[in-house]
């Protein structure tokens, strides 16, 4: 990636804010979801995880659309704290959980070099992202949990993530670009 590859132009930052704030609506009406949904799983509460991956999205569907160092960070922050500001029962945490769930998915983008934006390396971006919120959470709200259920809760939110958000974020990129959404970016052509 060249000098003017790292470069943020403005219709990259107005694109990653949309996204933010799109997502971090959806983040809101997610974590009404997730509160309702939690009696369904009182049989085994680490199988709630499997509706964990939307919440991971961002990070990897903002590096997989503007291809830049710093794009999955702005986006995920951005959806945090749109969704903070509509009313979150995680409060101010949310926004240490957007910074390290755009910050993982980088990491992998960073290991590519920017020069891969497939499938496989999608997944392990969404896989990466999944292991903020297993820490946090593990640590912040489930440390009483006996350790097979947080072994369980790991696997599925870090498989949640990897499907939801790897495999979701590249097929949305994809259907994005084939309807000519994406044309100022290299994410255009696929």
């Amino acid at each position: 990636m060249g000098v003017s590859g790292v470069r943020w132009r403005t219709v990259d930052i107005v694109v990653a804010a949309v996204l933010g704030v799109a997502i971090g609506v959806i983040f809101w009406v997610w974590g009404m979801l997730w509160a309702s949904t939690t009696p369904l799983f009182l049989f085994f509460p680490p199988a709630q995880a499997v509706i964990y991956g939307v919440w991971l999205l961002p990070g990897v569907l903002g590096m997989l659309i503007i291809r830049k160092p710093g794009a999955g960070v702005l986006t995920s922050v951005a959806a945090a704290t749109v969704s903070m500001l509509l009313g979150t029962e995680w409060g101010l945490m949310v926004l240490l959980a957007g910074l390290l769930q755009g910050l993982l998915p980088e990491v992998v983008f960073t290991l590519g070099r920017f020069r891969r934006w497939g499938m496989g390396i999608s997944v392990l971006a969404g896989a990466a992202a999944g292991l903020a919120p297993t820490v946090m959470d593990l640590a912040l709200y489930y440390a009483a949990w006996p350790v097979t259920f947080m072994a369980a809760y790991g696997v599925i939110v870090v498989l949640s993530a990897a499907v939801i958000a790897g495999v979701g974020g590249r097929l949305l990129t994809t259907a994005l670009a084939r309807a000519g959404a994406l044309t100022p970016f290299p994410s255009a052509r696929g």
